[in-house]
């Protein structure tokens, strides 16, 4: 085919070319395609971790979880915050995409207004990508670190960050001038009734210090909401998409079993940066 990629070579940066089966770059440096569509960019020597990523059993509960509407306030916030950035032409990178359903719907309201963008997916997990790409085979998708994105330097109009790691320096590189970052994080009490649920002392979340260097904040919004989940598999599939799941034990995981009903506080924390220059 021939096209022009999306992203470029993690190698050597150059320009990487769609051959249907594999991607290559001028000095043929070639990455296969899997068969989902996305392709690995994740340079085996910056990692030395069997597991890269969330795996597919927290992927498929985060996708049931978010199928079903719980976080659609937010899902359409963040979709209309992008919209009023966005013009025709642009290309747009979603910084650790997960299972793509930020993404998804950001794509669907954009079309949906005759604006034609570009979309870019990364996320070190092999398992998100495949998510991912079964919502929208239309997207650029890539596995790699968000620390070492193979994205050519000032080359995307806008990024969203939703509950992934805070790579500034790399978002700082690949951003056009006049560029926004849009960063989604959990404000003090998100899902505290969950944590008092599982744990004997529940913390709330660290408030984050917003300042970036390089960028100027051009917006900052709250999204509080209650949520009310009814049936035993939702709440578990809810405590999977959390970062501490991995890290509780089998005794306070068992606390969930029986657990069919919970009223639950969201706090989000919407975060718009231009990049200066």
């Amino acid at each position: 085919m021939n096209n022009k990629f999306f992203f470029c070579c993690p190698v050597c940066k150059g320009e990487l070319l769609d051959n249907d089966k594999y991607v290559s770059c001028e000095n043929n440096h070639c990455f296969d395609k899997a068969k989902k569509g996305y392709v690995n960019l994740l340079l085996s020597q910056k990692s030395s971790k069997a597991r890269h990523g969330d795996d597919r059993l927290m992927i498929q509960a985060r996708q049931d979880f978010l199928d079903k509407g719980y976080y659609k306030n937010l899902c359409d916030f963040v979709s209309k915050t992008v919209l009023k950035h966005s013009q025709s032409g642009i290309r747009i990178l979603d910084a650790g995409c997960g299972e793509g359903y930020y993404l998804s719907s950001i794509s669907t309201l954009l079309k949906s207004n005759n604006i034609n963008a570009e979309f870019g997916a990364v996320d070190i997990s092999k398992d998100a990508l495949k998510f991912t790409m079964a919502r929208n085979k239309e997207f650029f998708s890539a596995v790699a670190s968000v620390f070492n994105l193979p994205v050519k330097s000032n080359s995307v109009d806008i990024i969203t960050n939703i509950f992934s790691p805070a790579a500034d320096s790399e978002y700082f590189r690949v951003l056009k001038p006049k560029g926004k970052l849009i960063r989604v994080t959990p404000k003090e009490n998100h899902l505290l009734e969950l944590k008092q649920a599982i744990y004997d002392k529940a913390l709330k979340n660290d408030i984050l210090h917003k300042e970036i260097g390089g960028f100027s904040i051009i917006s900052e919004n709250g999204l509080t909401d209650e949520i009310e989940i009814n049936n035993n598999q939702d709440i578990k599939n809810l405590f999977m998409m959390t970062p501490y799941y991995y890290k509780t034990g089998k005794a306070d995981q068992e606390k969930l079993e029986k657990l069919d009903f919970i009223k639950v506080r969201t706090e989000f924390d919407i975060t718009v940066y231009e990049k200066n220059g």
